[in-house]
């Protein structure tokens, strides 16, 4: 019951017209005098940050901010991918023979999360990792490795809420809302990196769009909270000491080694 609550009260609220009010009123001038709570609500690090807080224009302004170059540094062993955001470690674990893995006891299938039974078959026996981003994480993206972009498509329409209550009652939110998918290659490693769309807000920007990146440079940003899914082929990687259920873990941090 408490399930189906929640589905109709978001699918009251998820409507094009109120993500539009939302946006606009976050990146109005008028957001911008609600930063300053902001801040003390999410008890954000503002020695962190690149600009002064007067500095921010809005809301949304503030939301997508850069940081100080030397506030995330970039684990720099060679065959050890990092965190592409500052986040919780929703799940992680080994995707199963039937190419499904659990969050929150909701499983998902890799077809519906990719779109094509042809992409899914690579990772059957694969790995898997969720990192969720609150409102108080930096929200911008960065490359976990070095590597080339083989494919980018987009799937998806509406988003449902990724954070726990989402996660919980939500539609499988992970596999049908708006999510933008990046497959990347070297000479180690193909994985899987998705990009999800939150509640009333689609908006996933790149700001590399080249067909390289390099590990730790900036690669997008989300507009309001968000998920990252990365998957993995079998035997390809190998997850560090440090990832455990959730544990928070910073861009730039190791989180796996390459096998």
């Amino acid at each position: 019951m408490k399930e189906q609550i929640y589905q109709k009260l978001i699918e009251l609220t998820n409507g094009k017209s109120t993500s539009q009010v939302l946006r606009a009123f976050a990146q109005s001038k008028v957001s911008q005098y609600l930063i300053n709570g902001y801040t003390k609500v999410y008890d954000i690090n503002l020695q962190e940050v690149s600009k002064n807080r007067q500095q921010f224009s809005s809301l949304h302004d503030f939301f997508i901010r850069e940081l100080k170059r030397e506030a995330r540094p970039i684990a720099n062993t060679h065959n050890v991918l990092v965190s592409p955001v500052d986040a919780k470690i929703e799940a992680f674990g080994d995707i199963t023979p039937n190419q499904t893995f659990i969050v929150k006891g909701k499983p998902y299938q890799l077809v519906d999360l990719l779109g094509q039974q042809k992409r899914a078959d690579d990772y059957q026996d694969g790995q898997y990792i969720v990192f969720y981003l609150s409102p108080a994480d930096y929200h911008r993206m960065h490359s976990p490795v070095d590597a080339k972009v083989m494919r980018q498509y987009v799937l998806g329409n509406g988003s449902y809420p990724v954070n726990q209550v989402g996660l919980t009652y939500g539609k499988k939110p992970l596999s049908h809302n708006y999510r933008m998918i990046t497959q990347l290659k070297n000479d180690n490693i193909t994985c899987e990196f998705i990009k999800v769309g939150a509640t009333f807000v689609n908006s996933i920007v790149l700001t590399n769009t080249t067909d390289t990146w390099h590990k730790g440079e900036e690669v997008g940003y989300f507009s309001f909270g968000s998920t990252v899914i990365m998957l993995f082929k079998k035997a390809e990687i190998q997850f560090t000491e440090n990832v455990v259920p959730s544990a928070k873990i910073k861009m730039g941090e190791a989180f796996a080694t390459m096998l």
